[in-house]
């Protein structure tokens, strides 16, 4: 799902039979993973901290050994 693809998706009110791109976006998630929000919602600031503290134990333990 790369976003850079979608915005050419969006109706711009041409076509009233298409969904909204927000609408379209939740109708893709739900057909790809089963369900209609993800289990845990994180910014994406969020995951970088995240992927960050991990990256940080990754290699301290690293050094460690």
């Amino acid at each position: 799902m790369n976003p850079k693809s979608l915005g050419k998706l969006d109706n711009h009110r041409q076509e009233p039979w298409k969904l909204p791109l927000h609408a379209f976006i939740e109708e893709l998630y739900a057909k790809r993973f089963g369900k209609r929000r993800p289990d845990v919602v994180a910014s994406i600031e969020e995951r970088l901290r995240i992927e960050q503290k991990r990256a940080t134990r990754r290699l301290r333990r690293e050094t460690t050994s």
